[in-house]
């Protein structure tokens, strides 16, 4: 879309008269329309809200107490993504259990655990299986090969979450009223747009699939407003180069061979029945919870940190009292100023100091 349309576009938002809140519930996109100044163009009565798009974020303090209490046990070596290192559990982070002696490795792909594995034969390597359903397929697949290929010191800390269930958890608790959704891209690219009918079905509530680039979201904005306006709750796609209704096919059944779902606990929303997935009975010897049976106890978040209302889109990061005093991305107090793709990271880089 070249900029004289994106203008055009914005000219229409801006005529249609339409007052409106609409969530994203994508990491990228927060930082997208953050970067973009996006949220300046748009007419007062239309507000962006960010949702629990990122998954770094949404991983509970329990979850990060157990990881870190795994990084503490001889002979074990903790993998995982980059952004989870720094994320501050209830006494300390991966990243300080490392400086003092434990063995933490950041990987670019689960695939890498398989050769961190293999050169360790010695010691057991645990993979912190994080995202939504855009990874899962690649670390389904994974297991799948670790098992094809009997390799007895890998397993996998499970911290998967599904966006669908999270989704109908906010809207039951009505705390934020929401008039749409913008929806994740990449989420949609593996499960398609069917699981995201009950909008429509159950809340009377339009989405909207859209890509990343600002003019994928100003075109998705146009698209829940013209919707709005007539009274419409469609589930659409404007991702349609990337995104088929009935979603990947073998990367779902990829997903469904090795995972089942169960439920979660979320940071900010608590547990939600069936929001996550755990390792099917074929696969179970691979589950990490089953090799490590740690009691992980008195897990607490920072007093003062309001992570969880910002992931629940009830306040904005800027209404933290923390934000950009005691908590910055250089010393981070909670996991949205920490990942790349946090809503409080992106205010902080992007959007104009009060």
């Amino acid at each position: 879309m070249s900029s004289l349309e994106s203008g055009e576009i914005l000219k229409r938002i801006r005529g249609m008269g339409v007052s409106a809140r609409f969530m994203e519930v994508c990491g990228t996109h927060t930082v997208s329309i953050a970067r973009s100044g996006l949220k300046k163009l748009l007419p007062d009565s239309v507000k962006l809200i960010s949702g629990p798009g990122c998954p770094v974020c949404v991983t509970s303090q329990e979850d990060i107490d157990y990881a870190v209490a795994l990084a503490r046990q001889p002979g074990v070596i903790v993998a995982t993504f980059g952004d989870m290192v720094r994320v501050p559990g209830t006494e300390t982070s991966l990243l300080e259990a490392r400086a003092s002696g434990g063995r933490v490795e950041v990987l670019y792909s689960p695939m890498d655990s398989l050769s961190l594995a293999r050169e360790n034969p010695k010691e057991e390597v645990v993979f912190l299986a994080v995202g939504f359903e855009t990874t899962a397929p690649l670390i389904a697949r994974t297991v799948q090969i670790v098992r094809a290929e009997g390799i007895p010191n890998l397993s996998f800390l499970v911290l998967h979450k599904l966006i669908p269930p999270a989704m109908r958890a906010l809207l039951t608790r009505k705390e934020v009223q929401l008039d749409g959704f913008i929806l994740p891209g990449h989420v949609c690219a593996v499960l398609g747009s069917r699981p995201f009918l009950f909008l429509k079905e159950e809340f009377h509530l339009p989405g909207v699939i859209t890509g990343f680039e600002p003019e994928d979201v100003l075109l998705a904005l146009f698209m829940l407003l013209k919707q709005k306006r007539e009274d419409r709750a469609e589930v659409e796609i404007q991702y349609r180069r990337a995104v088929k209704p009935e979603g990947n096919i073998q990367a779902l059944k990829t997903m469904e061979e090795v995972f089942e779902p169960q439920e979660a606990n979320w940071r900010g929303l608590g547990v939600i029945p069936n929001s996550g997935l755990g390792l099917r009975e074929p696969y179970s010897g691979f589950d990490t919870r089953r090799r490590f049976p740690l009691n992980i106890t008195g897990s607490r978040e920072y007093p003062e940190c309001r992570c969880g209302e910002v992931l629940r889109g009830v306040i904005s990061p800027r209404e933290c009292p923390l934000f950009g005093k005691a908590c910055t991305p250089d010393s981070p107090v909670g996991p949205c100023m920490v990942s790349s793709e946090g809503s409080c990271a992106a205010s902080y880089h992007y959007e104009e100091r009060p």
